[in-house]
């Protein structure tokens, strides 16, 4: 008897040797009806004897069924009967020893996941065997009479397994598209010579080469699936691999382990929904492990298109689940609903084959759906898998700087890290790993500010193609506010850094607050320092700032402001960035009565920007030159207001001398409070006055003087359209 890891190939080999019987039992007939095979040019030419023989012929019989063997010869006859018995019975032999050892034959369990009969099997056999031995070439060429026809035709297979006569011609049913030999692509059609159509008793079959090669002991995906499939065998994980999954996957993989032991007869379809891939990944590891199965992972969104509709790839999937006994996780399941204009026919069609597929199923998407028109027969259970919550993406970090090969300080803050950036499992992951390239290229250890910046990398990209980025350029030190509006600037940061602790551990997010966004309102006249504001927020958070000027993104055309919008928050949803809405009164408006349809739009602009900054979980700001332009029931549902006044002399002083460079070359006599007292400017208008001069001094003398201050200060206020007295500019 062979080893239990060979009695597969061998069972296939006493099927094949089952076969050759009925072979070699049609050879004899061709060659009892006159067949000469030493004939060079047999099947290239019909001769005149032949017409008239094939004419004589009865109808649905080969030549060699036109001879009766018991007529014939008898004792061969019973020959042939007995041969095939006995290679049948060595067949079952088999069987039985893999069932004593506990084994399902690779070709038992084809026929058993594709629903195959014994002629199908047979069917199927015939055509694996040239395939296996090329000697089955030659065969098929003489039965068929045609040395060219080196595959078995559909009529060669009714030839060799069924009786002559009109009811052969039923079994053709068995050969169409929805029949299991082709709805499982266990067999192709092979084009014909010269691209000309056969009919279905000459067209040439071939078995499909990823289930030649499964036969043989090694897994190969469908080739719907190539490139696009995984199989994970069941091995236990080690230790270490469980826990990185356990911590990957955070609560989900508590919340489903008790539908595991569901006592149900079918067995469920877990459903996956939500933007963490890599904690569903995990998950599904999991799930196999638990279950003692292997797990096969396939790219839906990637295998279809439209030359492969997502109907035949999912069958190719649960095809190959169900020959490997495998959980099938069908990553990209979005890329099976259908668009919102279409029904759910096609829909319910794919649930359809999942309810009829007998192992356990994983559904993975990001997208919430509801299977609707399918009277399933299994339970589905539907798990979510948010962006990880504040204490999960703590665990991500130090999980992944634990693992990530290079040295990590004590104090690293992964408080800050976690809590300032949304991310999922693989955006950690990669934020961490692209750190902890920084860290080896200079040779030290992990560092705050390369963890903060990777993480800042991962956060969006997209969103550079919607708004401007703004490079956070300035500190405490560089801005100039009264004490009460740097208190409140304190306690926006010190609210965005404690949400993860008030809105999650302490559970006021429950009953509360609607999300986790936090919307402020800036007004001021123009340079009086709320992109810089703005930019100290970013600074000391470490999150990126992006600015979008509302008068572009306002449009004439009615729901077009919507759109734009729509696009904005759609693709900041991910990206934990502040976006800066500039020039708000281009939108926000005081609202009045509604006289026309351009009004009543206007006010739905409002409300709906005003219903995405609230469900936004990231920072929003608003800036406007005049507050009371804008309406008080918008103001009233802002979290924080803050006031940027024009600096009086004071304040400008400390403006011109916070914004001079340390680097920038400057004469001793420079007098900024004589510039502060003589010229009424906000610190935009002072900044563009220092540059002006530092331009000019490298032209004259490589350091600023109050000339070239005094005639800064002129080109400024010209291009401001002031008056200008001659007597202001004056050093003395």
């Amino acid at each position: 008897m062979p080893d239990a890891t060979d009695l597969s190939l061998t069972h296939l080999q006493a099927e094949l040797a089952r076969l050759d019987v009925r072979i070699e039992r049609e050879v004899r007939r061709w060659q009892m009806a006159g067949q000469d095979p030493t004939d060079n040019f047999r099947g290239l030419k019909v001769t005149d004897e032949e017409a008239l023989g094939l004419l004589a012929r009865p109808f649905g019989a080969s030549w060699g069924q036109t001879v009766d063997l018991e007529e014939a010869a008898l004792a061969e006859a019973e020959a042939f009967a007995a041969a095939e018995e006995k290679a049948g019975q060595a067949a079952e032999m088999l069987a039985q020893a893999a069932s004593e050892v506990g084994e399902t034959l690779r070709l038992n369990r084809l026929a058993q996941a594709c629903g195959l009969d014994a002629f199908d099997l047979d069917a199927f056999l015939i055509c694996v065997a040239p395939a296996l031995d090329l000697r089955y070439e030659r065969l098929y060429g003489y039965l068929q009479d045609d040395v060219t026809r080196r595959r078995a035709s559909v009529n060669l297979i009714l030839d060799l397994l069924c009786e002559p006569g009109p009811q052969r011609l039923l079994k053709l049913s068995r050969f169409s598209d929805d029949a299991p030999l082709f709805a499982n692509g266990l067999l192709e059609r092979l084009a014909e010579a010269g691209g000309a159509p056969a009919s279905l008793l000459a067209q040439s079959l071939a078995p499909d080469e990823a289930i030649v090669a499964w036969l043989l002991g090694e897994y190969r995906p469908h080739a719907d699936l190539a490139g696009h499939a995984l199989l994970l065998p069941s091995a236990e994980p080690d230790e270490a691999d469980g826990q990185s999954d356990q911590v990957l996957a955070g609560p989900a993989w508590p919340a489903l382990q008790p539908a595991l032991h569901l006592e149900d007869d079918a067995p469920p379809v877990f459903v996956f929904q939500g933007p963490d891939q890599a904690g569903q990944e995990a998950v599904a590891r999991l799930t196999a492990a638990a279950l003692g199965r292997p797990l096969l992972r396939v790219d839906l969104a990637a295998a279809i298109n439209p030359d492969r509709p997502a109907g035949r790839v999912l069958r190719a999937a649960l095809r190959d689940a169900s020959l490997t006994e495998a959980i099938a996780c069908l990553q990209g399941w979005d890329a099976c609903l259908p668009p919102e204009t279409a029904g759910n026919a096609g829909l319910a069609h794919l649930l359809d084959l999942i309810d009829r597929h007998p192992l356990p199923v994983i559904i993975a998407g990001q997208a919430s759906w509801q299977g609707r028109g399918n009277l399933r027969q299994r339970p589905m259970i539907w798990l979510d898998f948010p962006v990880p919550d504040f204490a999960h993406r703590q665990a991500l970090w130090a999980h992944f700087i634990a693992r990530c090969g290079v040295g990590a300080p004590d104090d690293l803050d992964l408080v800050d890290l976690a809590g300032q950036f949304s991310l999922t499992a693989a955006q950690v992951h990669d934020a961490v790993a692209t750190a902890a390239d920084q860290a080896r290229l200079r040779g030290g250890l992990l560092d705050n500010r390369e963890l903060f910046l990777a993480a800042r990398s991962y956060s969006s990209p997209g969103l550079a193609n919607l708004a401007h980025k703004i490079e956070a350029r300035y500190t405490w030190d560089d801005i100039v506010l009264p004490t009460d509006q740097l208190a409140i600037l304190k306690e926006i940061i010190a609210t965005v850094r404690g949400r993860p602790l008030v809105l999650e551990t302490w559970g006021v997010g429950e009953k509360l607050a609607a999300s986790a966004g936090v919307t402020i309102l800036f007004a001021g006249p123009p340079g009086t320092g709320k992109t810089m504001a703005a930019e100290v927020i970013a600074s000391e958070l470490g999150l990126e700032l992006y600015k979008i000027d509302l008068s572009t993104v306002v449009n004439k055309y009615i729901g077009e402001t919507e759109k734009n919008l729509g696009r904005i928050f759609d693709e900041a949803s991910n990206s934990n960035a502040i976006l800066f809405f500039d020039e708000a009164d281009a939108i926000f408006g005081k609202r009045s009565e509604v006289k026309d349809a351009h009004d009543r739009y206007a006010n739905i602009e409002v409300s709906y920007l005003l219903q995405r900054m609230e469900t936004y979980d990231g920072v929003t700001i608003l800036a406007t030159n005049l507050r009371a332009n804008l309406d008080d029931a918008f103001t009233r549902r802002l979290q924080f207001a803050v006031d940027f006044p024009f600096p009086d002399e004071h304040y400008r002083l400390r403006i011109w001398q916070s914004l001079f460079p340390p680097g920038l070359p400057r004469a001793a006599d420079l007098d900024l409070a004589l510039l502060a007292r003589r010229f009424k400017l906000a610190g935009g208008n002072i900044r563009n006055i220092i540059v002006s001069a530092a331009y000019l001094a490298a032209a004259d003398g490589g350091q600023v003087t109050m000339p070239h201050l005094l005639h800064g200060a002129r080109r400024e206020l010209q291009k401001m359209g002031r008056l200008i007295k001659e007597k202001e500019m004056e050093q003395g």
